[in-house]
């Protein structure tokens, strides 16, 4: 049974089937999965094909069963198809939507801390040639290296081999401050200090709201992207600019005079 968990049986869960389960060092991986069922469809067609989907009136994938959060059944090129490269992709695009809203929310920060003039700070794409007076660029390097490394290797370990990381021993002795529910979901007092996501029903609207924020910051992201390459600006440079002159300073406007 436990080499059903590591494997998901070729399947991946539903967020109800490990969701409420938290994993702890007191909890073996053989005990844990024993209570989680492999995956099956709890939409029966007719419901299937009536819920919310990506384009209005389009059948979902089969693969795609409403069981993930924000499952919306996009999936044109099939990426999905099989459940290991599904498992897989759960797990990056999570990690990609919360990059993503942190770097949305420090490029507007910053950005708007620099064109007020509170702070003289450099644009957000050029701030990676800064220069720090407390340290040099190889040192910061080394370290950003060294600490993002153990924990996206301790990531990986965990969806590898779920519940692995909150044994004993596997986290200086601090494995309750970080305990969750499942891979990608870490909580604990550092990680979940208001002990939100508790029971079934909030987890699932929790990682809803998350699935959806993050894919709003991805799109802000890549507009960030353009925006800098079209207009050599900052987001809050571009909206201060589109305000003054609604009419005549817009994207069109900007594409067509680029």
């Amino acid at each position: 049974m436990a080499s059903k968990v590591v494997s998901f049986s070729g399947s991946w869960l539903s967020p109800s089937s490990v969701v409420g389960k938290r994993y702890t060092k007191s909890t073996p991986l053989s005990s844990a999965a024993t209570v989680i069922p492999p995956r099956t469809s709890s939409l029966r067609p007719a419901a299937q094909s009536q819920r919310a989907t990506w384009l209005p009136g389009l059948e979902p994938p089969p693969h795609l069963d409403g069981s993930l959060s924000g499952d919306f059944g996009f999936d044109p090129l099939g990426l999905g198809e099989d459940p290991k490269d599904l498992k897989w992709y759960v797990q990056a695009e999570l990690v990609h939507c919360r990059f993503a809203m942190a770097g949305v929310a420090g490029i507007l920060t910053t950005d708007l801390l620099r064109v007020t003039g509170i702070r003289d700070l450099p644009v957000w794409y050029e701030a990676g040639a800064v220069k720090f007076e407390f340290a040099n660029t190889s040192t910061l390097f080394i370290i950003q290296m060294l600490l993002m490394g153990f924990v996206e290797t301790k990531r990986y370990m965990d969806y590898v081999t779920p519940g692995s990381q909150a044994m004993e021993g596997t986290f200086f002795g601090i494995e309750d401050a970080l305990e969750g529910s499942e891979p990608g979901y870490p909580g604990g007092p550092l990680l979940n200090p208001l002990g939100l996501a508790r029971d079934v029903d909030s987890a699932r609207d929790w990682k809803l709201k998350e699935i959806k924020n993050g894919r709003l910051a991805m799109v802000a992201m890549l507009g960030f992207f353009v925006q800098a390459n079209i207009t050599h600006a900052g987001p809050v440079e571009n909206l201060i600019a589109h305000v003054s002159d609604p009419w005549h300073k817009t994207v069109i406007q900007t594409l067509i005079g680029s």
